[in-house]
């Protein structure tokens, strides 16, 4: 019998995980088979133990559990301790290991759009949650000094930017104050769930004052463009979608789970044909 991997998230149903990971395992000739699960937050703790019971042999994280599944797991690797968020989890020999391949995907996926180092661009971080919290202390560790968060709820940015273990000039914004300074910023950096489908015509915040030469990025990969992408593009601005950082976290899960690294071109192939193409 082949060894099970999943997804952890409510919703899942959007997820183009198993698409990718069943077949790199196919590619890869592995008896293995990822499955989607839908968790509800009240259920997390004993789902998180019927995994391990069941023998699951690792899982992918996504919202909302990026944060609170960290008490029902056996250990954290270094990546997850520094981004004070799951996104990957390795049974290693039934101990349930949490990892962070968020931050370190998205940014080598942002990499491939800019011409001068990271470190060099003045960013904002649209929400505080488990994958912002990803992202941001990933950039931070790799020198990134001027970067501000915005959410509706400013405490949660507050919070976030004070439990960064790197050091930083970050300041907490709320959505109003983000849109009146957003010219200021070289990329922006949109985390939440806002315009995720089914609500596919939500935006976090508007994009009308920014700077022509900013990179708008957004973590959601279905629908590929956003409502936020979709009015960068009407604006003249440069969009860097989600397949990339889902692509190269996935690809990074997967080679923790199989010791194999799998191809990006074929991942990145099968979630644009599955969600229409590349273009809006």
């Amino acid at each position: 019998m082949g060894k099970l991997y999943g997804l952890i998230g409510c919703p899942v149903e959007h997820s183009m995980s198993p698409a990718i990971h069943n077949d790199a395992f196919r590619e890869k000739n592995l008896d293995n088979y990822y499955h989607a699960f839908h968790v509800e937050t009240e259920k997390l703790e004993e789902s998180v133990q019927a995994l391990k019971l069941l023998g699951v042999r690792g899982f992918n994280v996504t919202i909302p559990h990026k944060i609170s599944i960290i008490p029902f797991l056996d250990k954290l690797h270094e990546t997850a301790k520094i981004a004070g968020a799951v996104n990957t989890v390795v049974n290693e020999n039934g101990r349930l290991v949490g990892h962070n391949t968020d931050g370190n995907g998205y940014i080598e996926s942002l990499k491939e759009m800019l011409n001068k180092p990271i470190s060099d661009h003045k960013i904002l971080i649209i929400g505080a949650g488990g994958a912002a919290r990803g992202i941001y202390f990933a950039l931070t560790h790799q020198g990134c000094q001027e970067i501000d968060i915005c959410n509706r709820t400013i405490s949660k940015a507050e919070e976030l930017i004070n439990e960064c273990p790197f050091s930083n000039n970050s300041k907490a914004l709320n959505i109003q104050e983000a849109e009146i300074d957003i010219e200021k910023y070289d990329i922006i950096i949109q985390t939440t769930a806002v315009g995720l489908h089914p609500h596919v015509d939500q935006k976090p915040l508007s994009l009308k004052n920014a700077k022509k030469s900013a990179i708008v990025s957004d973590i959601i990969y279905n629908p590929i463009y956003t409502a936020l992408l979709k009015e960068a593009k009407e604006l003249g601005l440069t969009v860097h979608t989600g397949v990339g950082m889902f692509v190269y976290q996935a690809a990074l899960a997967f080679e923790l789970w199989t010791k194999q690294a799998p191809s990006i071109e074929k991942m990145t192939k099968i979630v644009n044909d599955q969600l229409g193409g590349t273009s809006c």
